[in-house]
């Protein structure tokens, strides 16, 4: 299927946003357009602090809503806030960053908020102020360019603190979603809360912690990171993370999430899936998959089951 590269096209579906996250089931690529643009003149990352998460919420969708033009937008929750503090290795930079934010009353409830500003340094330096306009209108202080900086050098070593995590006893995962502005409060209340309460009700601890990212203007992504103490038995390991995922998800649901913002549906996600598209949705997609593999031979049972598995478990 040749699908030419029209910058817009009113010819009926797009077929591209079909093959698009279909995570295979619908065939290979075999050929690609791809395009490219120029190494940008300026790029930089500042950083505010807010009293509160309620604050840089609200701060957030104000800037996207304006339409100030920026690269990156990441508003850490407290915990991820400490968090992130602690894990720059600066011990006594962030001593003393703690007792001055605690001075001018950014307590324990503070929350970091990253902007990335990417173009023409002119354009940059005009988003910036706007940016920071709505940021202190909400109570923000501006904490200019060097934690922004740190986190920029960093932002694709973190990554690997999994496999060190691991070697030290501790597992680490994360789950997505992405909910409307007047839904994102109670999302990320309601799937950290439960991912609490598994481990609260086994006995157990966990640290858990998120932040917002990939604006809209109507609403935004959420991210939620949570590492637990790992046994030696893998099957065990297996049994509470697919607890606390399966909470997690469940709340997601509940309150207006979806499943998957950037992750996918692959298997973990599949059965979860009927419950965002409807019943008419998923079997229309069931119904494509048949279309391009009846043999089913191309990643089976990846977004929606096989013909085989949907039969058994529907008689």
């Amino acid at each position: 299927m040749n699908i030419p590269p029209f910058p817009a096209s009113a010819a009926g579906p797009d077929l591209r946003q079909i093959i698009l996250g279909s995570e295979g089931r619908f065939g290979i690529l075999s050929r690609v357009t791809v395009s490219f643009q120029p190494v940008p003149e300026f790029e930089e990352f500042y950083a505010f602090f807010f009293k509160e998460w309620e604050a840089g919420l609200s701060a957030v969708r104000n800037i996207v809503q304006n339409n100030i033009q920026l690269s990156m937008i990441r508003l850490s929750d407290a915990q991820e806030t400490e968090t992130t503090l602690i894990l720059s290795g600066k011990r006594n930079l962030v001593r003393w960053a703690g007792f001055g934010l605690d001075i001018l009353g950014f307590r324990r409830n503070r929350c970091l908020l990253i902007l990335g500003i990417t173009g023409r340094r002119t354009q940059a330096e005009q988003a910036l102020e706007s940016a920071s306009q709505l940021c202190k209108m909400n109570g923000a202080m501006y904490a200019g360019r060097y934690i922004g900086t740190s986190w920029k050098k960093t932002r694709f070593l973190s990554p690997y603190l999994r496999n060190s995590l691991w070697e030290h006893g501790f597992a680490l995962d994360t789950l997505e979603t992405a909910a409307p502005w007047n839904k994102i409060q109670k999302i990320k209340d309601e799937a950290i809360q439960a991912i609490v309460e598994v481990n609260h009700r086994n006995g157990y601890k966990v640290l858990v912690f998120g932040h917002i990212s990939h604006v809209y203007p109507t609403g935004a992504s959420i991210y939620i990171t949570y590492i637990f103490k790992r046994s030696h038995e893998p099957d065990e390991n297996l049994h509470r993370w697919a607890e606390m995922k399966g909470a997690a998800s469940q709340a997601i649901i509940e309150f207006g999430g979806t499943i998957s913002h950037q992750h996918g549906i692959g298997r973990d996600h599949s059965h979860y899936l009927v419950d965002e598209k409807g019943k008419i949705g998923y079997d229309l997609i069931r119904e494509i998959t048949q279309f391009f593999d009846p043999s089913e031979i191309l990643n089976p049972d990846a977004l929606v089951d096989s013909k085989i598995k949907f039969e058994k478990d529907n008689h």
